[in-house]
């Protein structure tokens, strides 16, 4: 018997290659024009409880980039894999998107010899269990955290997991930007200012570079990650927004 969790809290395979996971997408024309007031946040006690969390934790920068991904991945979710989209997976999303980045700040990122990712994802798990999450929607988010950045072509990885990188992706590098319309990118930047978070975030990368030569951020590229965020020509236009 198959394991209903897997379904209702996006465990379900899809392809790591961007390019392959992108033909299975049900887009129909140019990405729709959204305003974040038609994309509602998810108000659970649990959703609620970690909202504030994040919204304590955080930097601005990095609280506002959270839910920056939240809705780019939403709207990317609405057009390009309606099917995915179920009240307990968007749930599911919106928690690893406000905890994806915990790993980075001042505490965390000093509390640990490991990556932000990993780490971030065991912090995550602690809380959720903690909030008495169910088990599964839980141990998902940790995964989804740990694998934001595990980028490649070889493999699958959750639904939570694919969407979450496309959404990091979009706001760090301004990677496939067919998939978000300039009207939504606009309202939402308007509500959740970028803050100078090119250089931000590429400070935050070189950062744990050097503080962990080890990082899993090097996979990425230990110069070409943090130069092809500050080199973001999408997000350029919005990067100074207060």
């Amino acid at each position: 018997m198959s394991n209903p969790a897997i379904e209702k809290y996006g465990w379900t395979s899809v392809p790591r290659k961007v390019e392959t996971l992108l033909k299975q997408s049900q887009a129909s024309g140019p990405a729709p024009s959204l305003s974040i007031s038609s994309i509602p946040l998810p108000y659970s006690t649990l959703s609620k409880a970690v909202y504030e969390y994040a919204q304590k934790e955080l930097p601005i920068e990095t609280f506002n980039h959270s839910l920056r991904v939240f809705y780019y991945g939403s709207a990317i979710l609405s057009y390009a894999f309606p099917s995915w989209s179920t009240p307990s997976f968007n749930e599911t999303y919106f928690l690893a998107c406000l905890l994806h980045d915990i790993g980075t700040t001042d505490k965390n990122i000093h509390a640990t010899l490991l990556s932000f990712e990993f780490y971030g994802g065991f912090l995550a798990l602690d809380l959720l269990k903690l909030l008495n999450a169910p088990r599964e929607q839980a141990e998902n988010v940790a995964e989804a955290i740990i694998r934001h950045q595990d980028l490649g072509d070889e493999g699958t990885i959750t639904r939570v997991g694919a969407l979450i990188q496309l959404a990091t992706i979009f706001d760090n590098m301004g990677g496939q930007p067919q998939l978000v319309s300039k009207d939504t990118i606009e309202s939402v930047t308007k509500a959740y200012p970028r803050k100078k978070w090119s250089s931000c975030f590429a400070a935050t990368i070189r950062r744990e570079n050097g503080l962990k030569p080890w990082a899993h951020t090097t996979a990425l590229g230990e110069r070409a990650f943090p130069e092809g965020v500050e080199s973001n020509e999408l997000m350029a236009p919005y990067d100074n927004s207060e």
